[in-house]
């Protein structure tokens, strides 16, 4: 069973940064492409960004040059580094794996076998 847990959601005012985490366990394969994604309140979930084994990024427009995907196979961790939040921002972020190849042109909801519980992001004015 693989499990994906992710942490560093806080409370933040407009214009801050945070850094998310996501610890993978159990039996998956690094070589699988990761994602984060996120859900704000009465919306759909939306893709935020993807990153191979390899280290190529795909990010969803509206979060490109803002947000930062990376992730470290030798501690089975991936990492969302956002800057300049905004209101927008707030949601609950997830962390996603278990696809082979990552999903273009832009980080697609769809075809991931496994998801975290998801970590709350909320941006004030």
């Amino acid at each position: 069973q693989v499990q994906l847990v992710e942490s560093g959601g806080d409370s933040v005012q407009s214009g801050g940064s945070l850094r998310l985490s996501c610890v993978v366990s159990g039996y998956y394969s690094n070589r699988d492409c990761m994602g984060w994604f996120r859900q704000a309140p009465g919306k759909e979930r939306e893709g935020v960004a993807t990153i191979t084994s390899g280290g190529y990024t795909n990010y969803a427009d509206s979060m490109e040059g803002r947000f930062t995907i990376s992730r470290d196979n030798a501690k089975n961790t991936l990492y969302l580094n956002m800057n300049s939040l905004k209101p927008e921002d707030t949601a609950m972020y997830y962390c996603a794996t278990g696809r082979r190849f990552c999903p273009t042109p832009r980080p697609l909801v769809s075809g991931w076998n496994y998801w975290g519980q998801g970590t709350q992001v909320t941006v004030s004015s």
